[in-house]
């Protein structure tokens, strides 16, 4: 394993800014790596339009164009980077492209740069809700094979 490194998932979430705050204020590593997955934009189209049982329109991206999900991604790894900076952590930034789904790029990411821990937000579903929507820390927790910290949503 690597010297103390540490991979924050953050989505730009509420949730996401909590476990920031407690992974710079109860966990100690010499280096943290901030991880913001996103999925391009034709690719979300089809799987939405796959759910809807739409036909998939064609989605053309244009070649000098950056994706707008990219775009989105890069503002809230920057926002992260910055809160986990203030939280006393130093910290880089890295996006990862989701292929499948966002749990998988986080724990993708986890095993390519060999953390110690993995730090994510939940959003604290219970019951019904929680059975028919399975949370990414959830999916995190289940198939990494390394400690996982799961900050819940304040009250």
């Amino acid at each position: 394993m690597s010297e103390n490194l540490m991979l924050i998932a953050y989505d730009g979430s509420e949730n996401a800014r909590r476990a920031v705050d407690y992974a710079g204020r109860f966990l100690s590593a010499h280096r943290a790596v901030l991880v913001t997955a996103w999925e391009p934009m034709a690719r979300q189209a089809a799987r939405m339009s796959g759910l809807s049982g739409v036909m998939a329109p064609e989605w053309i991206a244009e070649e000098d164009v950056e994706d707008i999900a990219y775009t989105e991604a890069k503002a809230t790894l920057s926002e992260g980077v910055s809160l986990a900076e203030a939280a006393g952590l130093t910290v880089e930034g890295r996006s990862a492209e989701c292929t499948s789904a966002i749990w998988s790029a986080i724990v993708e990411t986890a095993d390519e740069l060999d953390v110690d821990i993995i730090v994510t937000g939940t959003r604290g579903t219970t019951g019904l809700r929680s059975l028919l929507q399975s949370s990414v820390a959830d999916h995190v927790l289940r198939h990494s094979h390394r400690p996982v910290l799961i900050v819940p949503p304040g009250k």
